[in-house]
């Protein structure tokens, strides 16, 4: 886990190979619970549009409406979703009609988040359905029979009553006391929210999802996790306090980096994060995969590259085959891709062959924690598969579609650059002894940096220990930034020429972060924002009521008040 006041990451390593990788920036919606209300009924998509207080309205399909009410005294299994998708949706919803929802998947590029009348609150070994009618169920992944019987026993006795429930797979070897622990929390969280969606009125959040931290606690840290590395001295306090709840027993794996050399570096972890970015991955045998992610699918196409073999074309193809399924494997979990998916294997002449590259596709995919689903192989040797999507992925994240060639292909995003320039300057300030540097780049990348209301970069001059000089240059291409260290007067005489009352000319520019502000620039690449409302022509004269070093705060100067500010 490493931690900074803008992002958390966490990167999961099996054998010392980078297999998953988690970040958080910003809020996240995925299993947040709102109190909706439903803005649109469209009977022809069974369908309708719920406002949760988003930017862009929910989806909620018919199949994920669960009917109303039921008596919670009687066991009243939940209905198929093929029965629910039966149902006319105009005579289940109105327009205006307040409605509790859970987000299942985040909003994604023109689409807005997809939500669902199930709610659930998922443990560390149990999942709480308050609406799931008296169920039960018991994870498929556990496969001893006996295991099996005993924890249905235990949820059986220890079952809410009302509320569906399932035992996780982590549930497996626990006790009896240890599974009531965690059902007596979560019942005791489904009380706060009534309260919560009691005293709210639509659009509202009734309950946010637990942080990353937490839930990597909760569904990845096990007894099969050696040890968990924390950089952090604040957040390693506060998953110890977590575990002495949740899991005791797991609490001395728990262990804290205070080395010099970044800990993702150490790990060599920022390596392989720099490859999530390219289209083609090497295999070890001189082979390679593309990896393309459209709108519809995810299209994977495995290629013998320099790899020759040594006995026969057959066992060439088959050997690129099997290695190209552990890295396609691996990829998914790494990049995080969901959907459909389409891997393009090399043509295989032998049954035989196919049959392999299935049973170690099958058998690998076992080790991811997504529900998937694998289709045959085709005599062309194309696959299908499908995984569990609840967002965009790891590279969508961290990218954004490149304005030069219309999204063909994709670049680094804004706050993804400015966050390599923050472990930049991190890393320099840890080996030099100097007082400022100067930071050119993309403009949208420099008011990611500098961030709402100068927040990011205060922090980061504070952290640091030095002063930070931020200015935009349009001509550099958004991936790119330029670092000059320098003596602290030296930079604030060079590009520092502002004062407290100072007319300056500057142009306005919707803000990179938030697309209904905007923000402003000086001819030099100082960033402006602004005490209230900002000018209303795209080149205004703005007074000057705040300067710091790479940014001021300004207030638009209209005819009535120039002469007098000129003056001034």
């Amino acid at each position: 886990m490493n931690v900074s006041p803008r992002e958390t990451r966490i990167a999961v390593l099996e054998n010392g190979q980078l297999m998953e990788l988690r970040f958080e920036r910003g809020e996240r919606v995925v299993g947040n619970i709102y109190k909706g209300l439903v803005q649109n009924v469209l009977p022809g998509m069974d369908a309708a549009f719920v406002n949760i207080g988003l930017e862009r309205n929910a989806f909620l399909y018919v199949g994920d409406i669960l009917p109303e009410g039921g008596d919670a005294e009687e066991a009243t299994p939940t209905p198929k979703r093929s029965e629910l998708r039966k149902r006319n949706i105009g005579e289940l919803l109105k327009i205006g009609q307040p409605i509790l929802v859970q987000v299942v998947k985040a909003p994604r590029g023109t689409k807005g988040a997809r939500v669902t009348t199930r709610i659930t609150l998922p443990g560390r070994y149990v999942v709480l359905m308050p609406d799931g009618g008296n169920s039960l169920g018991v994870s498929r992944k556990i496969e001893d029979r006996n295991e099996r019987e005993r924890l249905r026993q235990i949820g059986q006795k220890l079952h809410p009553q009302g509320f569906g429930l399932i035992l996780r797979t982590e549930s497996e070897g626990k006790t009896e006391k240890e599974i009531g622990q965690d059902i007596e929390y979560l019942t005791q969280l489904w009380a706060q929210i009534r309260q919560n969606i009691d005293a709210a009125q639509p659009p509202a959040l009734v309950h946010r999802d637990a942080t990353l931290l937490y839930r990597v606690l909760r569904d990845v840290f096990s007894s099969e996790v050696d040890r968990l590395w924390i950089d952090d001295p604040e957040e390693y306090e506060k998953v110890h306090e977590v575990l002495k709840v949740i899991a005791p027993n797991l609490r001395s794996r728990v262990m804290l980096y205070d080395k010099l050399t970044p800990m993702f570096e150490h790990f060599n972890i920022e390596k392989e994060m720099e490859r999530l970015m390219r289209r083609k991955v090497w295999l070890k045998s001189g082979g390679y995969l593309t990896i393309d992610e459209t709108e519809a699918f995810t299209a994977i196409d495995v290629n013998t590259g320099k790899f020759t073999g040594k006995t026969s074309l057959a066992e060439t193809i088959l050997k690129t085959n099997l290695e190209a399924v552990e890295e396609v494997c691996r990829q998914l979990r790494l990049r995080d891709i969901g959907g459909i998916i389409v891997v393009d294997f090399i043509d295989m002449g032998r049954k035989s062959d196919h049959r392999q590259v299935m049973q170690a596709l099958q058998r690998t995919l076992k080790r991811d924690r997504a529900r998937f689903r694998i289709g045959r192989i085709s005599s062309l040797g194309l696959v299908e598969l499908t995984r569990k999507r609840t967002g965009e992925s790891v590279t969508e994240s961290l990218t954004r579609p490149c304005p030069t060639c219309h999204g063909r292909g994709r670049i680094p995003a804004p706050d993804t650059v400015s966050l390599w320039i923050e472990r930049d300057l991190e890393a320099r300030a840890r080996k030099e002894q100097v007082e400022a540097y100067l930071i050119e780049a993309h403009p949208s990348v420099i008011e990611h940096l500098v961030g709402e209301d100068g927040v990011n970069i205060d922090l980061l001059e504070h952290n640091l220990e030095v002063g930070l000089f931020a200015r935009a240059r349009p001509e550099l291409p958004i991936d790119e930034y330029r670092i000059q260290s320098g003596a602290l007067e030296t930079l604030k005489r060079q590009h520092l020429p502002y004062k407290l009352l100072q007319v300056v000319e500057c142009q306005l520019t919707p803000s990179a972060i938030d697309e209904e502000s905007k923000v402003a620039f000086t001819k030099d690449g100082y960033l402006i924002l602004w005490e209230s409302e900002p000018p209303k022509q795209a080149i205004s004269k703005v007074t000057i009521s705040e300067v710091r070093r790479s940014f001021a705060f300004a207030e638009p100067v209209y005819e009535g008040k120039l002469k007098k500010a000129e003056v001034m």
